[in-house]
């Protein structure tokens, strides 16, 4: 299944996509002298088996399975990525004052984030360059925003972490438990929406730019902004459950590991999204107390 992103589309894992299942297919003359060659239900001491290693007087073991995508692979990456935005993040607030000039190297950021992305987006293969450079400049923007909103609405950035960690934890939780299914309908229509939804917010902000919107239109600090808001929340865990799917694909369909680099990039693309959106609706909320 192809997924996608609120901003980027990225290859998917598929079954046509090279990458489906294990070489299972015996190798010639390894029923020679095996006793269990014509047992179908006796365990086989020389069967292959791709996960042990390989013992003396054994068949030679194919070693296709040693490059496939597991989930630690995908733990560990996504761990990698999302402690860089964090890293960044810090920096960004411990060395950039709110200030001007800050809020000019916030903009440079993400848009260098932005392009990274995109040029990642477009390759056939990973990088993890590219992609961990996108999480540095990310984390250099979200670091100031963040002090931009903490100086205004004490405490909002870390709680909008832990919104993010909520939600997160809660489109995974429903998407284990099988209340929602990842189908071919589920996405396009879903998809429809989102792209629906971006838009009327690219509309939104010529509308803003041009002065015909005032206070921000749809995305203004009232209950109309409120609802946009949590609208788009509603997406990002949409989102989610594309990348809790492209993952699973992955992994079933013996994807390579470096293809574990896609999933950390598409999971931390759709995090930092519910994050800044997070941070949006804990303001508004604060600014109605």
């Amino acid at each position: 299944m192809r997924s996608s992103n609120p901003v980027f589309s990225r290859r998917g894992f598929s079954r046509d996509n090279g990458y489906a299942g294990f070489n299972t297919a015996p190798q010639a003359g390894s029923a020679q002298g095996n006793p269990y060659a014509q047992n179908p239900y006796a365990q086989n001491p020389y069967a292959q088996n791709p996960y042990a290693q390989q013992g003396v007087g054994a068949p030679p073991q194919a070693p296709a399975t040693t490059d496939r995508m597991t989930m630690d692979d995908v733990v560990v990456r996504s761990a990698v990525t999302l402690g860089t935005v964090a890293v960044g993040a810090a920096l960004a607030w411990a060395l950039l004052p709110v200030s001007g000039t800050s809020y000019g190297l916030a903009v440079g950021s993400a848009l260098i984030a932005f392009v990274l992305a995109m040029v990642q987006s477009f390759k056939r293969t990973p990088s993890p360059a590219l992609i961990l450079g996108y999480a540095a400049f990310e984390g250099v923007f979200l670091g100031v925003i963040s002090e931009m909103y903490n100086s205004r609405w004490s405490g909002a950035p870390f709680q909008a972490v832990l919104g993010t960690m909520a939600v997160s934890g809660a489109t995974l939780l429903i998407y284990k438990a099988g209340w929602i299914r990842v189908t071919a309908r589920y996405a396009r229509i879903g998809l429809a929406i989102a792209m629906a939804f971006l838009v009327v917010m690219a509309v939104n902000l010529l509308l803003v730019a041009f002065g015909v919107a005032d206070d921000g239109g749809l995305r203004s600090f009232g209950p109309l902004g409120a609802l946009v808001g949590i609208i788009a929340i509603v997406l990002g865990a949409f989102f989610l459950t594309l990348d809790f799917k492209q993952i699973e694909d992955g992994i079933a369909y013996g994807a390579p590991r470096n293809e574990a680099w896609l999933a950390a990039f598409g999971l931390t693309l759709t995090l930092v999204w519910i994050y800044v959106e997070m941070l949006r609706l804990v303001a508004i909320f604060s600014s109605n107390d």
